[in-house]
């Protein structure tokens, strides 16, 4: 079942409630309504506590040495698959992931650096020739309104890497991982297919494909990680233990995605 605008939307707000920025963002809330009135030394310490907890909290979720190895062990789910210049299948299919848009600096519309490497990817294993189709999926992921589809602009990039306009499909309906699925289902039927995402979303992406009816083999790409665990301690500084909000973001993927795969199981999407 496909989400209607209003739940979609709800959808978007909700999943925005399980990122760890917003845990802090309303830990520090609280705290500042609380010293909103006058003070009471049991008011007073529910504020310290509050404020001590919003930054252990923070620190621990921008801290390297938690994000790399919650990002690392998503990554480390499927391997890249090890394919012989004889292997085939029906379609290479590449998930969007989002769009920056036009506007008074960015002169056009283009693909996200997520968008960008996976159709890079994409666009890779079709010229290797392991399938006669690439299949470009992503819709308008605006909540209010509208916006851009992320697969025309994937598409324009593929364009531009070499491949023939006449060798791609595009999804354009397509708002999240299950939309992506049953959209490509619609496009190519049941079908075996190299399914090319970033590292960490396929964990989830794979089993709904599979569940569509698709004969899936992995293909992994955009890596944070570079080791897990980590092959040597010895070359380590500082940068590499100081919280940065690289990390910070690293930890809100890995968090979206364990959430995003409770609730595809919950709801029998998986």
């Amino acid at each position: 079942m496909e989400l209607t605008p209003f739940f979609f939307g709800l959808y978007k707000f909700v999943k925005y409630g399980l990122y760890p920025l917003t845990w802090v963002v309303l830990l520090l809330s609280a705290a500042t309504v609380l010293a909103l009135f006058p003070f009471s030394p049991k008011r007073l310490r529910w504020v310290r506590q509050l404020v001590m907890f919003s930054l252990l909290l923070l620190v621990t979720l921008s801290s390297p040495l938690v994000a790399t190895p919650l990002i690392g062990s998503l990554e480390s789910w499927y391997h890249p698959p090890q394919l012989t210049p004889s292997d085939r299948f029906d379609a290479i299919v590449v998930l969007g992931g989002g769009i920056d848009e036009k506007g008074s600096l960015r002169p056009t519309t283009e693909p996200s650096s997520y968008s960008r490497n996976r159709t890079t990817c994409g666009v890779d294993l079709y010229q290797q020739g392991y399938a006669p189709t690439l299949v470009l999926t992503g819709g308008d992921a605006s909540a209010f309104g509208t916006g851009p589809k992320v697969a025309v602009e994937m598409k324009r990039w593929a364009v531009r890497l070499g491949v023939p306009e006449s060798a791609t499909m595009i999804d354009t309906e397509a708002r999240n991982t299950y939309e992506n699925a049953t959209g490509t289902k619609r496009l190519l039927g049941p079908a075996s297919i190299l399914l090319v995402s970033s590292a960490s979303h396929l964990p989830r992406a794979v089993p709904v494909f599979t569940k569509q009816g698709f004969r899936v083999t992995p293909a992994p790409c955009d890596y944070v990680s570079q080791d897990l665990p980590r092959e040597s301690w010895d070359d380590i500084d500082m940068f590499d233990i100081l919280p940065n909000e690289n990390a910070l973001q690293h930890t809100r993927e890995a968090v979206a995605e364990v959430a995003g795969m409770v609730i595809y199981w919950l709801s029998g999407k998986l």
